[in-house]
């Protein structure tokens, strides 16, 4: 792996993050450029925020004490716009080899992330700092219990799916509503709705990667609610369950997509005007929905890429939602006929 001083760049900060986001995440890069000018810096450095969270929490060779002590520090830089550099070397110094060659890019050059962070005026601000806090500190609490028995219950599931991804919804939701006073005025609704709508799609992340998790040693299942169907969920094991496994996950299936159900009604909300904005949203649904239908078909399979969406699917969402973007009675339909299968 190259060293921290390889990653040094000559691009300025805006032009560096839009480099970095291309290789760090092929879904938001295709996604974020659908929105208005003015939310795509913004959007991308949050994004970029929480992938730096994402990189402490996932690496293979750090302890739980020490991610705890560098998401700390990552908290106070992004809160304070101070001691980037320093935090960027320890980091990089400690990262394992696992870590992709872009996330030691990230690492390397945190500085210009942060710096782009604090051009931001104060309700920006004070929404990225807030959702970097509360995912760090989640994620901090679930470093602990990461291991194949599982969550014990749904409502732990529940609260997983909001330190991971309920938050950014809300982050995201603030920072609507300071690009159009329009979409403000809708708040509440809108950052109730939020906290499911990220709950939809994380779900979604969940299910399809149950064997890829099993397989490094996680489990994000609840147990109480496989009891149910008489499974123990630390003894599942791909392609060898009980009829009941299938059961269990299928009505999971439906609790996703109720949830992705209440995504769509925070889509609607947002005025038919804001093509971009309603595109970003309706594409993480589309797809989300599609990649519940094809477990539904394949409850055994055995690795996400099983039932991963084909990119024919993905132009086809794009293609379609792209079309029929202002149209709430035809968007209600795609979404019904699209989870038509699906338990309601």
């Amino acid at each position: 792996m190259k060293s921290k001083e390889e990653f040094n760049t000559n691009l300025d900060d805006i032009s560096y993050q839009h480099e970095i986001l291309q290789h760090v995440s092929r879904t938001f890069a295709l996604t974020i450029p659908e929105l208005p000018d003015s939310l795509q810096i913004v959007i991308s450095n949050a994004y970029l925020l929480c992938r730096i969270a994402d990189t402490i929490e996932d690496d293979k060779s750090m302890s739980v004490e020490k991610k705890k002590e560098y998401t700390d520090l990552f908290i106070d830089v992004v809160k304070k716009n101070k001691n980037a550099d320093e935090f960027s070397e320890e980091l990089f110094s400690l990262l394992s080899p696992t870590a992709t060659e872009a996330e030691h890019n990230l690492i390397a050059n945190t500085k210009k992330i942060i710096r782009i962070t604090h051009s931001f005026n104060n309700r920006q601000r004070k929404a990225l700092e807030r959702c970097v806090s509360i995912m760090c500190k989640g994620m901090a609490k679930y470093q602990n219990i990461e291991t194949l028995t599982g969550l014990e219950s749904l409502d732990d599931m529940n609260e997983y799916c909001y330190y991971v991804a309920g938050v950014v919804g809300e982050m995201l939701t603030e920072l609507f509503c300071d690009y159009s006073t329009e979409i403000d005025t809708h708040q509440n609704e809108l950052m109730k709705l939020a906290i499911s709508f990220g709950q939809g799609l994380q779900m979604t992340n969940i299910l399809k990667d149950i064997w890829d998790d099993h397989r490094r040693g996680a489990c994000w299942l609840p147990c109480d609610h496989f009891r149910k169907y008489g499974i123990d969920v630390k003894h599942k094991m791909p392609g060898n369950n009980k009829s009941g496994f299938d059961d269990a996950l299928i009505e999971l299936l439906g609790i996703a997509y109720s949830h992705l159900n209440n995504a769509l009604h925070y889509t609607l909300l947002i005025p038919t005007k804001e093509k971009g904005l309603r595109k970003f949203c309706l594409w993480a649904i589309g797809m989300a929905v599609l990649t519940l239908e094809k477990i539904r078909k394949k409850p055994d399979f055995i690795n996400g890429k099983q039932v991963k969406i084909s990119r024919h699917d993905v132009r086809i969402t794009i293609l379609i939602t792209s079309i029929f973007v202002s149209n709430d009675a035809i968007l209600r339909y795609l979404f019904k006929f699209s989870g038509r299968h699906l338990p309601s």
